[in-house]
């Protein structure tokens, strides 16, 4: 998807976007300017894989280090960035991150994700729903149920673990090889199910082989007795950012005939795609 910039905040004045044509087309003043660079470091750490540091930071942005190390502080004072000293960077702290969660669930983005959701049900019978990460674990965003009586029922904002359903697998395996390493390294590993995978060993090669064929599965690892599949709805970076998943009680369908429906939501996830990230 083709947007104005590869950094949509970054180095962009007021000049540079489109305005009507009896709108004040002066420059952006330097409060205006330093009020975007709160907004620009947002950006650059959600964009990276590992964290960034200060003097990463500043040759990004073109900005002296002593401001923005006041800038960073300020914002890590807020909860809106972490440092971590192991890495000596800096990541989006868990303020950034509700902010994130809460524009996404936005009232105008969620009666689209539900036209989206609501489709894709009619045509395969099965509750399917929108989901991002949350740290370790997985956000319901939205959801749709099924009509059928045999169902799973979540509420949206519900949190579930991330190593043992078909979105958390697949968020994880979209990490790199060292930030993968890294999460699996700390992340608990509670058996839900007789069929969760608990040896790290044993989930890393699962991910490798959810990153080669681009679809996450739970084969009753979370919940005995339900299965579910998911695909990735990409950022404009390319990056997973979410994911569109269905799942089903194996009562009524097996794993092996719930993966043929992936197409559909690959569909699904492309229109929520299209949506949530729109050409600039």
């Amino acid at each position: 998807m083709k947007r104005n910039s590869d950094k949509p905040f970054q180095n962009r004045t007021a000049t540079s976007v489109s305005r009507d044509p009896e709108a004040d087309d002066s420059p952006a003043t330097p409060d205006e300017a330093r009020g975007l660079r709160a907004l620009t470091v947002l950006e650059l750490l959600a964009q990276s894989a590992q964290p960034q540091s200060l003097a990463q930071l500043a040759h990004r942005m073109h900005v002296p280090k002593t401001t923005l190390m006041r800038l960073l502080a300020a914002m890590e004072q807020h909860g809106y960035v972490q440092h971590t000293p192991a890495e000596r960077g800096f990541i989006p702290g868990p303020r950034a991150n509700g902010l994130a969660l809460t524009t996404l669930r936005g009232p105008t983005l969620l009666r689209e994700c539900r036209v989206i959701l609501r489709g894709l049900v009619q045509k395969l019978g099965e509750t399917c729903n929108l989901t991002v990460p949350d740290l370790d674990r997985v956000l319901y965003v939205d959801r749709v149920e099924t009509n059928e009586a045999l169902r799973l029922h979540f509420t949206p904002g519900t949190r579930v673990p991330i190593h043992c359903t078909a979105s958390g697998k697949l968020f994880l395996a979209s990490l790199s090889r060292l930030e993968r390493q890294r999460t699996l390294a700390h992340l608990p590993l509670p058996r839900a199910s007789p069929h969760t995978i608990v040896d790290r060993q044993a989930l890393d090669a699962e991910l490798d082989r959810i990153a080669q064929r681009g679809i996450g599965v739970d084969n009753e690892e979370f919940i005995r007795g339900m299965v579910a599949v998911a695909v990735p709805v990409t950022g404009p970076d390319g990056k997973v950012a979410a994911a569109v998943a269905c799942h089903a009680p194996t009562a009524r369908i097996s794993l092996e005939e719930l993966l043929t429906v992936v197409p559909h939501l690959r569909n699904a996830a492309e229109a929520m795609r299209t949506m949530l990230f729109p050409a600039a």
